[in-house]
């Protein structure tokens, strides 16, 4: 079994790092192109909240519906004349097109959610999503909205957090007296491989310790650095705060 270091896994966990890669890529593709382009059909925006058991977006359209992945489930929530309803589906070996279909959503609309949005792929392919993987990668975004608010009452004025599809991380952006910074939550990507905390200064300016300024964009904390702390949640709070007291010094 893969280093759980490396994975995102914690110890005694039967993932490997392949099915955490792949779990990540198709949850991706569903917070995208079933999540995310539900909700552009309606007004643009695609910008998706965090929710208790996962993703989710803001409610949209003349039902108010609310589309959101409930671990391994789709969930979809509208207002009827008999009250609001809801209705679930699960994803394990569902494919990309049954999704969409179980939200009504038309995946040959064209929708542009970024240059490195993912592609619709194979959409009768059935989706990778291992489940402990689906705990973890969920799991992470309530730690990152979660650090995010305890950061908050520091921040001069403060965007509101989103996960936004095209890189799959809950971010914020805020002001410093260097210049603006990005403050944010990743499943992990192409350069770190498990879930991670980020500071992004908008320019190349690095104040301070420069150990902290570990990553070419800035400084990164793992979610194995953090659960090797004494107390991860105020440990994340502290990461950011950290970041954004160096760039304000500076």
């Amino acid at each position: 079994m893969s280093d759980p270091a490396a994975t995102g896994y914690p110890p005694g966990s039967t993932g490997s790092a392949n099915a955490f890669a792949a779990t990540r890529r198709d949850l991706q593709r569903l917070a995208t192109h079933v999540l995310a382009r539900a909700r552009a059909g309606h007004g643009g925006r695609f910008g998706l909240r965090v929710t208790p058991s996962g993703l989710g977006t803001p409610a949209f359209g003349p039902d108010d519906t609310v589309l959101r992945l409930a671990g391994a489930n789709l969930v979809v929530e509208r207002q009827s004349a008999d009250g609001r309803t809801a209705a679930s589906r699960p994803l394990v070996g569902a494919t990309l097109a049954d999704a969409a279909a179980f939200a009504g959503v038309d995946l040959d609309e064209p929708f542009a959610p970024g240059n490195d949005a993912p592609p619709v792929g194979d959409r009768g392919a059935p989706l990778a999503l291992d489940p402990a993987s689906v705990d973890i990668i969920l799991g992470w975004y309530r730690v990152g909205a979660q650090a995010l608010d305890g950061v908050l009452p520091t921040l001069d004025h403060p965007t509101a957090a989103q996960v936004w599809p095209e890189h799959f991380d809950i971010g914020l952006s805020a002001t410093t007296p260097t210049g603006g910074v990005n403050l944010g939550a990743s499943p992990g990507d192409a350069g770190v491989a498990e879930p991670y905390l980020y500071v992004a200064p908008w320019t190349g300016h690095r104040p301070g310790d420069p150990d902290f300024w570990n990553a070419p964009y800035g400084a990164v904390v793992t979610r194995s650095v953090l659960a090797a702390s004494d107390d991860p949640g105020p440990a994340a709070v502290a990461f950011l705060t950290r970041g954004v007291d160096l760039l304000s010094a500076g």
